[in-house]
C-alpha cells in the first residue's frame, strides 16, 4: 500500500459499543456476507461481553477501532476460532467497519496493529476466513502479507469461502 494509513487507535470494547457497532453494522452492503442484515442488539451485546472475556482471559480480542476523533468505525482483532468446521482451534483475526470508512485504510491500519499484538502476546499464527466473493477483504489479506492455505464450503450457507494463513514467528512475516 504505497499511501499513508490513517491512524487508528483499539480499544477493547465497552457495553456502549454494542449500540455503535449495531447502529454501524445495519447496512446491507455492510452484512453481505454476514447473513445480509444486522443481528438484533443483544447479539452485539453478548458479543461485545464475550470480547471482553477474551482479552481478560486471552490478551486479545475483537477490539473496538476508534478512527483520528476517537469515534467508533467498526471492530479489528482476533479471537480463537469455535466452530467445529475450518480452522477449529486457531485464532482468527477479522475486521468490520462501517460503509463510510472503507477504502480509506482503517482496516488495513487496525488489522497490523492486531498482528503486532498477537505476536507480542506469543500467538504464532492467525487465520482469517473470508466469504470467496469478498474481493475487499481478500485484499487485505493479501496487504497483510497472508497466503491462501485452502478453500472450503460453509455448512450454513454452502457459499466457498477461503482460509488466509500468516506465520507470526518468521521474521518476514507482515
Amino acid at each position: 500500500m504505497n499511501r499513508a494509513l490513517p491512524a487508528v487507535r483499539l480499544r477493547v470494547p465497552t457495553h456502549e459499543d454494542a449500540f455503535a457497532w449495531h447502529r454501524i453494522f445495519d447496512d446491507p452492503d455492510v452484512m453481505e456476507y454476514q447473513g445480509g442484515r444486522a443481528a438484533e442488539l443483544s447479539v452485539y451485546e453478548e458479543l461485545t461481553a464475550r470480547q471482553r472475556r477474551h482479552d481478560a482471559e486471552l490478551g486479545f480480542c475483537l477490539w473496538t477501532v476508534l478512527d483520528e476523533s476517537g469515534r467508533a468505525i467498526g471492530f479489528t482483532g482476533a479471537q480463537p476460532w469455535e466452530r467445529t468446521w475450518g480452522p477449529a482451534g486457531e485464532i482468527e483475526i477479522g475486521w468490520r467497519l462501517g460503509r463510510e470508512h472503507w477504502g480509506k485504510g482503517y482496516v488495513t491500519a487496525a488489522a497490523l496493529q492486531t498482528l503486532e499484538r498477537m505476536r507480542a502476546s506469543g500467538v504464532p499464527g492467525v487465520v482469517a476466513m473470508v466469504d470467496a466473493r469478498n474481493s475487499r477483504s481478500i485484499a487485505v489479506t493479501q496487504r497483510l502479507g497472508m497466503r491462501l492455505a485452502e478453500t472450503f464450503t460453509t455448512p450454513a450457507s454452502q457459499r466457498t469461502g477461503h482460509c488466509y494463513r500468516l506465520d507470526l514467528r518468521s521474521a518476514d512475516a507482515a
